[in-house]
């Protein structure tokens, strides 16, 4: 766990502190917003959150600026473990964390959004892909900000089925977030007149050979290959589904969660070809591009993907609300909090206008991207061509679809 330098220097000066010095201390905890970004800094994941969500958090924070009240960011690694994002959550929360952040891991981000709920403290998802967050296991602490499964599912499952993938095999990470995006990749199978032939269910985070799993897939004569994981694990895949030459043989391979940290730890020759869906792209837009070059200084060795740049929007949109609704508030209630956020319209340069919905989704546009050829790319981090941008209003799941409790009629 990394505490800010303020922070330090409190902590080291009230060891001998007086009365006074006590009183101040008190006065200025009282105007500290503190924000914990809670992710994996060391594991599967870490690439797509870890360093880069805490750096891009930090951005939002210098952009924001001086607003009259004071900014703490600390951060820890959960270790894609539910208990142990339990136990940091109920330990943040009542040391006097304010919001905490990013959670990736479908079952961590479940687990920490029920313990905002049972505390009455923000908590915003946004390295967490299932849709049941803003679904079934909504909360009124609780928002999901950058992407989820639904959208995952809509977006490159759909294309898939359209270009004349019609029979899927899943090879699924055996947790939360494999079991959603498998689940709301079928249902866009079926819906569209396809098939799922079978599927297999690899150990979390324990598995790192998928030879016999791809071997599986490919007995069963499935038209695409879905993988319905993420990270380290789908790179796996990915990397060797080619050794195998299962793509020589025609057979189509769908990785459903895929960033352009991965494809950079892929390279061109082995991603190629390949779509995937995200929310954000660095070079997408003027805005987009401005700013990636701001925060690239504090991530020297990636380039942002959507998850990085979820944690920047998420953290412009807290703070904005903090400034418009007082400190005091945003110590208060959580729920009522959130409501404020709601309420409030998303602005910033990496997602561009949008709104969060009442059962917490937050809304923008995704958009359909390929890898491009070695050829094509222009230099480094330059690997999507667009396909399609689906709209902010028709990119996730209708809320009347959900089924979450909070706005059920």
């Amino acid at each position: 766990m990394a505490i800010s330098r303020r922070t330090m220097l409190g902590g080291a000066a009230a060891i001998g502190g007086t009365a006074a010095f006590t009183r101040r201390a008190r006065a200025q905890a009282a105007n500290t917003i503190r924000i914990g970004v809670m992710n994996d800094m060391s594991g599967t994941y870490k690439d797509n959150t870890g360093p880069g969500s805490v750096a891009c958090a930090q951005q939002a924070i210098a952009e924001f600026g001086s607003q009259g009240f004071n900014v703490d960011l600390i951060f820890a690694d959960h270790q894609n473990k539910p208990d142990v994002g339990v136990s940091l959550a109920r330990q943040w929360y009542d040391q006097g964390i304010d919001v905490i952040l990013d959670i990736p891991t479908s079952s961590v981000g479940l687990a920490v959004q029920n313990v905002s709920r049972e505390k009455n403290k923000v908590a915003i998802n946004v390295g967490s892909a299932t849709s049941d967050l803003t679904g079934a296991q909504c909360a009124p602490t609780g928002i999901h900000w950058a992407y989820d499964t639904y959208m995952l599912a809509k977006s490159t499952g759909g294309a898939t089925v359209k270009a004349g993938g019609d029979t899927w095999y899943f090879i699924t990470a055996d947790y939360a977030f494999g079991h959603a995006l498998e689940r709301d990749t079928s249902n866009f199978v079926r819906n569209a007149g396809g098939r799922v032939v079978g599927n297999v269910r690899t150990p979390f985070p324990a598995t790192t050979d998928f030879s016999s799993f791809l071997v599986q897939a490919q007995a069963s004569r499935a038209k695409v290959i879905g993988f319905a994981n993420a990270g380290a694990d789908t790179i796996s895949c990915v990397k060797q589904a080619a050794e195998f030459g299962i793509t020589r043989r025609g057979t189509k391979l769908a990785a459903l969660l895929m960033f352009t940290t991965d494809v950079h730890a892929m390279g061109l020759q082995t991603a190629q070809g390949l779509v995937c869906s995200e929310t954000f792209y660095w070079d997408l837009n003027d805005k987009t591009r401005a700013f990636t070059r701001r925060v690239l200084p504090k991530m020297p060795n990636l380039h942002p993907n959507m998850i990085h740049a979820g944690c920047y929007s998420a953290t412009l949109h807290y703070l904005k609300t903090v400034k418009e609704a007082g400190v005091a508030a945003a110590k208060g209630p959580g729920a009522e909090f959130v409501a404020r956020m709601k309420a409030l319209p998303t602005d910033d340069d990496a997602f561009g206008p949008g709104m969060i919905r009442a059962d917490g989704r937050k809304i923008h546009p995704s958009y359909l991207f390929e890898v491009k050829k070695p050829e094509e790319s222009k230099g480094p981090w330059d690997y999507y061509k667009l396909l399609q941008t689906t709209p902010a209003d028709e990119a996730f799941r209708p809320i009347a679809e959900g089924n979450c409790p909070m706005v059920r009629s």
